[in-house]
């Protein structure tokens, strides 16, 4: 039996950018699609709602292709994407005056559109996390603008202190503090809300 041939690892960012550079389009589309779902969990966990995440994300995009020969390599390209679809989230919420309740999950994620499947404590479960899901929420619409981008792209994004200060254009320090701050006014509400 003959062993198969290993996959050749995925091109980096820097490698794709550079087939970019050189007129190759498919490269940029690959670099968009590598991104997609973080760029689009970040711009829903700021809006709250998928129509408005998907606008966010399409304008985020477009911006970055618009703006390809600003990225100066200081970060990471995901950095310097997910910067751009937050802070397009960010300017569509205040286009469109929203402040209302956050979700922390992605629609559709075990909100009983198959409860008829489900065992009685699996839909148990679901409604807790349901219900979870909408505590969370409100405590993320009690923090500040900056509070929410700097937590979303630290906690959901997963970048780094040094990843989101790029991101935001904002020292470390400030970083923590927002993170600091975040987490008091989260833990706080969180809670007020479970003690009955």
């Amino acid at each position: 039996m003959a062993a198969a041939a290993p996959c050749p690892p995925a091109p980096s960012d820097e490698v794709l950018l550079e087939r970019f550079a050189g007129g190759d389009r498919t490269a940029l589309e690959e670099l968009f699609r590598r991104y997609r779902q973080p760029a689009y969990r970040v711009a829903y966990r700021l809006l709250g709602n998928e129509p408005d995440a998907l606008d966010a994300v399409q304008d985020g995009f477009v911006k970055a292709l618009t703006h390809l020969g600003g990225f100066q390599g200081r970060s990471s390209f995901k950095t310097w994407l997910l910067r751009v679809v937050s802070n397009a989230a960010l300017d569509l919420g205040r286009q469109r005056g929203r402040r209302e309740t956050l979700s922390l999950d992605v629609p559709g994620a075990g909100d009983g559109a198959d409860a008829g499947l489900l065992t009685p404590d699996e839909a148990g479960r679901g409604l807790e996390r349901a219900d979870l899901r909408g505590l969370l929420g409100e405590a993320l619409a009690v923090l500040s603008e900056a509070q929410r981008q700097t937590f979303v792209l630290h906690a959901d994004a997963g970048l780094s202190y040094r990843e989101v200060a790029d991101a935001t254009g904002v020292s470390i320090g400030t970083v923590m503090s927002r993170l600091f701050y975040a987490r008091q006014k989260l833990r706080a509400h969180l809670s007020q809300r479970t003690t009955l």
